[in-house]
């Protein structure tokens, strides 16, 4: 989870809302798909990390690229853990699990 100071949050909160919005809003347009705010949430995402490597470092390093690699994959990582997970032990106990997961161990 990003825990950053109540007073970064305060600053970056709007900006976020607005593009939240804005790609909400592009992503419900007659003719796009249902998941179309997907490659949108994926085009904001990897310019946002570009374009701060172009004003922080000027130029791409190795570094930076594990860095930025790894921020994204902790995300994916935290968000299916805070969100994914849950929901899919919700639907578990809804409808039932895969019964080849009991015999090799996994089970709510």
């Amino acid at each position: 989870m990003p825990y950053i100071k109540q007073e970064y949050r305060d600053l970056l909160d709007d900006t976020i809302d607005r593009l939240a919005e804005t790609i909400s809003a592009i992503s419900i347009r007659p003719g796009q798909g249902e998941t179309a705010y997907a490659g949108m949430l994926n085009y904001a995402c990897t310019r946002l990390a570009m374009k701060i490597v172009h004003i922080r470092f000027g130029e791409i390093r190795y570094g930076t690229i594990t860095t930025i690699t790894g921020v994204f994959k902790n995300i994916a990582d935290e968000f299916y853990r805070r969100v994914a997970a849950p929901y899919e032990d919700k639907q578990i106990e809804k409808s039932g699990d895969v019964d080849m997961y009991e015999k090799y161990g996994s089970t709510i």
